[in-house]
């Protein structure tokens, strides 16, 4: 088998890594891939694992024993944090989105791969440290985020549906009370979506008074799943009191100006300390 040089290694490294992040390699899959000794790799690893931190893009954790091997999980320095959180600000409060009734056109930014895949940085950035086993969304704009959530956690996803669908066989479904409208809706889940007793982390495009996110935590317990946190990637500022109490939010929308053509969103400050 070829033979590569040590440059090439460490090449092939980040890229494994960035590809497949939150994903534990053992030391076995790189000896064979690269036809070196474990202790050849092992002294590869610890220069990516510097290159890693000198960068600031995250933290390579390597496991020890006969059967060690290394897992990338990134995280986001305050800098990029700020640089993402500025972006999206920009973004949302263009005037050109304002529709009429004082309500927001999104679609766009997350139908945007590149946009979306920067709050998915952001969310799992802040949630690295949790053991999750599935994220949770309801259709359909928070869909996207979600995905990208996990591709960067490395769990599956599960979507809630507002309405059944012949293809997701067996399902649970609930009634829940919009924060924002005070109307009883439904939403279900498929039964072969989510396994009992998993980790989930929750994950939506907006709340405004935190409704669907309580249904969806309401949801987790007739799966006997513990909601180890909730993300959202806009919260309005009114109303102060939400429905849900543990939440994280990317960033605070505080008024609409219609008139004025003028959108007041900014970011959640507490990220970036």
């Amino acid at each position: 088998m070829k033979k590569y040089k040590r440059n090439q290694r460490i090449g092939a490294l980040m890229k494994i890594f960035a590809e497949k992040p939150n994903y534990v390699f053992s030391y076995n899959y790189f000896s064979e891939i690269f036809n070196a000794a474990k202790s050849t790799i092992s002294e590869d690893m610890a220069i990516v694992k510097e290159l890693v931190s000198e960068f600031d893009y995250g933290k390579i954790e390597t496991i020890p024993g006969a059967s060690g091997g290394a897992v990338f999980v990134p995280i986001l320095g305050v800098k990029e944090k700020t640089e993402i959180l500025n972006e999206l600000c920009s973004l949302f409060s263009h005037k050109n989105r304002i529709l009429p009734g004082g309500f927001i056109y999104m679609t766009d930014i997350f139908n945007n791969p590149n946009i979306v895949l920067n709050i998915a940085k952001l969310i799992s950035t802040e949630f690295s440290s949790e053991k999750i086993d599935c994220i949770i969304t309801v259709e359909t704009k928070g869909i996207p985020v979600a995905i990208l959530s996990g591709q960067r956690l490395n769990v599956p996803v599960a979507v809630i549906r507002k309405n059944n669908k012949v293809t997701e066989g067996s399902t649970v479904s609930i009634n829940y009370v919009s924060g924002s409208s005070n109307n009883v809706q439904a939403m279900s889940l498929s039964k072969r979506s989510l396994k009992e007793n998993s980790k989930v982390l929750i994950v939506d495009d907006f709340m405004k008074g935190g409704g669907t996110c309580k249904g969806m935590a309401d949801m987790m317990r007739e799966f006997n799943a513990d909601v180890v946190g909730t993300a959202v990637v806009i919260e309005t500022k009114e109303p102060k009191k939400k429905l849900v109490d543990d939440y994280l939010s990317l960033l605070l929308l505080n008024d609409i100006n219609e008139k004025d053509g003028l959108i007041d969103i900014h970011p959640n400050y507490n990220l970036l300390k």
